[in-house]
């Protein structure tokens, strides 16, 4: 396994694309995300299965009581960084119930602070958490991107090439500035310089260097 290597967290939400994953990347299955695998076999099936009603057969299965205080998808979260992962994209977490999108936006925290780069990856949006970096993103895209504070306030916002720039701008935690802006198809840039935003996009983790800037990071195991 290489630094490149993506884990693939499959959760509960029908996803029109199934993972696609490449030669040392890994595949776990959290749940009801075993429905959706679309015909790739899961390295590891995780969970409770309370939600998948039952516990798949001639599978790599680590079953977890259903009193517990991590969801499935963070059971899978942890499993990944134990097997030396340090890239995740969680396919099927974004939709349905509010609360377990919120939780799977805290399941990106969690992987972020042990030194991880991970998103969730929508129907129709991508979102990740970035922490005093840029995020570029290629031409010829459209769309809706909205940012948050993921702090109190996030410092040193910069919005470049979308239809509403921002230079400098402190974003807070209770007033959605940054919600609703646009790509106008010219290279466009999102960078923080102290704190926490949370960035929604109108398109894939590849349209975006997200994955590639994890080489400018230090990256630290937990």
């Amino acid at each position: 396994m290489d630094q490149s290597s993506i884990c693939y967290i499959v959760c509960a939400l029908p996803q029109e694309q199934p993972p696609a994953p490449k030669p040392g990347d890994l595949v776990i299955a959290a749940d009801a995300g075993y429905r959706n695998l679309g015909g790739v076999k899961a390295d590891y099936v995780v969970g409770d299965f309370d939600s998948l009603g039952y516990v798949p057969e001639g599978e790599h299965v680590v079953r977890h009581p259903a009193e517990k205080d991590d969801t499935d998808a963070m059971l899978a979260a942890r499993l990944g960084l134990s097997l030396g992962y340090r890239r995740f994209i969680l396919l099927g977490s974004v939709g349905g119930r509010l609360d377990h999108t919120l939780a799977n936006i805290q399941t990106l925290a969690f992987l972020q602070g042990r030194g991880a780069r991970a998103c969730l990856l929508g129907e129709e949006q991508t979102i990740a958490i970035l922490e005093r970096e840029t995020l570029r993103f290629r031409a010829g895209l459209t769309g809706i991107v909205s940012v948050f504070a993921y702090d109190k306030t996030a410092c040193g916002v910069y919005e470049r090439g979308l239809k509403y720039p921002l230079t400098d701008a402190a974003l807070t935690d209770d007033f959605p500035l940054g919600v609703s802006n646009a790509f106008t198809s010219a290279p466009a840039e999102i960078s923080v310089e102290q704190g926490r935003l949370l960035v929604l996009w109108s398109a894939t983790p590849e349209d975006s260097d997200f994955f590639q800037s994890a080489f400018e990071k230090n990256l630290t195991k937990p």
